[in-house]
Parts: C-alpha cells; structure tokens; sequence
C-alpha cells in the first residue's frame, strides 16, 4: 500500500502543515471546540503504530478521541492531509543538532541510525512515497539537518544532492526490511523459525547439489558471522548488521568523493 502525500487540498494542507492562523470564523458563537489539530495528529498516531496504515481512518481517530468523525473535518479536512500531518510530526522527533567535533562521518552516522529508528517506531511512515514530499518543517527540517552535517565537506551542490538523496533512501528501504520481517510472523501466523526450517528442509532434498550449483552464495552464508540477536531477533539482527555495514560502505564513498582533489 503506497500512499501519496499532498493529496489533499494545497492551501489548506500547507497551512496546517506550517500551522498558519486561520481565518476568523464568522457566525459562530458557544465555548471553543475542545479538540485541536495537534490532538488529531497524536490520535492518528496512536492508530497508526498500534494497527498500520491500513487502520487509519478519520472515523478510528475520532473513536480515540471519543467523538465523531465528522467533528475532526473543522479541524483537518480528512484523511490526506491527516496523513501529511502525521509524516511530519514523526520526522520532528529527530534531532537537529549534532555534535560535528569528530568530523561529519560520525555525526552522518548518528543521523541515519536516528532515522532508522524513527522508521521502526512509525513503520506506516515507509508507505508514505518519497516522489511527492511532504513539505512540512519537520521533513525540510531533517533534510536541513543533514546538509548541515555535510557543509564544511566542500562537496559541490549536485554531488550533495545525491548524497543526501542516496543515504535518505538507503535508510528508508533497510527499515522496510527490518519492519516487514518484524510484521512477517503476525501477518502470516507463521513464525520465522519455523517458515526457515520448513523451506530450508525442502531444499535440501530438492537441491541436493546446492553447494555445487551456488558455490559463492554457499561460502558467504558459511563464512558470514552470526549477527547478534538484538530485539527482534535474529532476522532483525541481520538486517540492522546489513544496515550498518551498507551505511559503513556508502560514507566510506562520501568521503573517498571528499579528499578527491577535484571534488567530484
């Protein structure tokens, strides 16, 4: 399920986006509402990392705040720009400051494992396409923040654009990983051990001569140390050992692009 962001009306999604004022509403009159957008966003968040994207609905946000969906529309117009809301407010809890007395590598480093993590928290966020950005301060925000990061490099502005471009996406697509194979086993009903050892039984006898027909492959899967089992076990592991190694490879190319003496 891909969701595309800004689907909604322009001016009023920017508008709550960046939080503009709104129009004074004229002919109305009694207590103020008791909801809030910012209390609309935290509801959506609550149903979407309880119960995914597919849950998320005006209607479920309103049974969270116990009101109706209809009384959320004075608020937010409905479930797009929701969703925009909702991206932006989980790229805030990043940092925007990092600590660049060590160099810009250690600092990119923390930057993408805070990424990673923020991914994790809020799997839905990964269903949300990167070919129409949010716009919102906190997305323009982190992408500040790691150009930041990068500015004393001296790399020249269409190789920065494709670092920073390579590295957001890297990241999104190892978290993907590290979600689906966290969801496998409850969307499936199969747990991971036993769909491995059930395929890994069968191949044996149907491919007896695996480790002829995929000597290389063979090696690597014999020779590749075990990850350590971190919280979501082994399958996580793996995947969090592949994304430190590809982040590892990926700067050490930043930086060979640094010292070259023509900067390219």
């Amino acid at each position: 399920m891909v969701v595309f962001a800004g689907q909604g009306d322009a001016r009023r999604s920017m508008s709550l986006l960046w939080r503009a004022p709104d129009r004074p509403r004229t002919g109305r009159s009694g207590p103020k509402p008791g909801l809030s957008v910012d209390a609309i966003v935290t509801a959506g968040l609550a149903v979407a990392d309880a119960e995914g994207m597919g849950a998320l609905s005006m209607r479920a946000v309103g049974e969270r705040l116990g009101r109706t969906a209809m009384a959320l529309y004075t608020y937010v117009p409905g479930k797009a720009e929701l969703v925009d809301l909702m991206h932006d407010r989980a790229l805030a809890e990043l940092p925007t400051d990092y600590d660049l007395a060590a160099g810009w590598r250690p600092a990119l480093t923390t930057w993408a494992e805070d990424l990673f993590a923020c991914c994790l928290r809020h799997p839905w966020m990964l269903q949300v396409s990167q070919a129409r950005p949010v716009l919102g301060p906190s997305e323009l925000g982190a992408m500040e923040t790691v150009l930041r990061i990068l500015h004393g490099t001296g790399l020249e502005p269409r190789l920065l654009r494709g670092v920073v471009s390579t590295l957001w996406q890297f990241v999104r697509g190892m978290a993907q990983v590290a979600a689906d194979t966290r969801a496998a086993a409850s969307a499936t009903g199969v747990p991971d051990e036993e769909w491995w050892s059930a395929r890994s039984t069968q191949l044996a006898e149907l491919a007896p001569d695996f480790a002829d027909r995929f000597p290389l492959l063979t090696a690597l899967e014999s020779g590749a140390a075990a990850p350590a089992a971190e919280d979501g076990g082994y399958l996580e592991g793996q995947t969090r050992e592949s994304f430190r190694t590809g982040l590892a490879v990926l700067l050490d190319g930043v930086e060979t692009a640094v010292t070259r003496p023509d900067g390219r």
